[in-house]
């Protein structure tokens, strides 16, 4: 298949040099910066510089951008995707996108599936990009009306390249349960790291500090995209989060040993319910 990748950043770059490393398909690579294609060519990550117009000789179209950049690209080039291709999104977000591509699937004439590729880093950038990514990742489908063929195709594919779980869901669902997996943590990472203690942790830190502040090296301007195009769900879980730590702030200062003790063991609970 040729399959033609928007967005050379860290998502789509991976897809391309995944695709290349573990399949025969033919990749077409368009970036807005043409430095950056040309670099992917050079390494071999795609076959091929595309155009808009080059759109037209795609079978499968990823796109990996920003969530309102992938609706004004297809937007603006809709007319050169060919009939029947399929054409799936790489974003953190479902339900206010899908509805749109699904609109333009219908007056272009390709295939629209939504998904999310769970994986990722700190940095950003084609040149983190990582053709092993995807490993043992889960891909998380939408198929929004499309017919079981067309996301046995995207399912095929996406485990081609590395993944090993396929959950295939709504847009509602997706972004309800991204808000707490994904979303949360993000905002608290970077709640924590604004403390005026965070600068001197050198020397008082371990485990405990990387872990929860991790994600806090964060794309601002991509996930504020995303918190605010997730704005229910988030909130709903924020909340959640505040209630469960004003618990804590007050059985810590009434000094309620019991109350404190049993909310930590309720914690604890969970997580080891799971099995994790």
């Amino acid at each position: 298949m040729n399959i033609a990748v928007i967005g050379l950043g860290i998502i789509g770059g991976s897809f391309c040099k995944a695709i290349k490393k573990y399949t025969d398909h033919y990749v077409i690579g368009i970036n807005r910066t043409a430095e950056t294609a040309q670099k992917a060519l050079e390494i071999g990550a795609i076959d091929e510089i595309g155009t808009n117009e080059s759109l037209g000789k795609a079978d499968i179209i990823i796109l990996a951008m920003y969530p309102q950049a992938d609706i004004d690209f297809i937007e603006k080039n809709g007319t050169h995707i060919k009939k029947g291709a399929i054409v799936t999104d790489a974003s953190g977000i479902k339900s206010a996108i899908c509805p749109k591509l699904k609109e333009l699937s219908e007056k272009f004439g390709f295939i629209f599936i939504g998904s999310h590729p769970m994986a990722g880093k700190e940095t950003n950038g084609f040149d983190v990009s990582d053709s092993e990514l995807y490993k043992n990742a889960s891909y998380i489908i939408t198929p929004c009306g499309a017919e079981q063929k067309y996301v046995d195709v995207l399912s095929s594919l996406a485990k081609s390249i590395g993944f090993t779980t396929i959950k295939i869901t709504t847009p509602e669902e997706h972004d309800r349960m991204i808000a707490f997996t994904s979303q949360l943590p993000h905002v608290l990472a970077c709640a924590y790291v604004l403390s005026p203690c965070c600068p001197n942790h050198n020397g008082f830190s371990a485990g405990s500090y990387r872990d929860v502040s991790r994600v806090a090296n964060i794309n601002s301007k991509l996930w504020s995209e995303l918190f605010l195009e997730n704005k229910e769900p988030l909130i709903k879980e924020l909340d959640i989060l505040i209630e469960n730590i004003t618990a804590i702030i007050n059985a810590v200062k009434s000094e309620d040993k019991e109350a404190l003790t049993d909310l930590l063991e309720q914690g604890h609970k969970v997580k080891e319910s799971l099995g994790e």
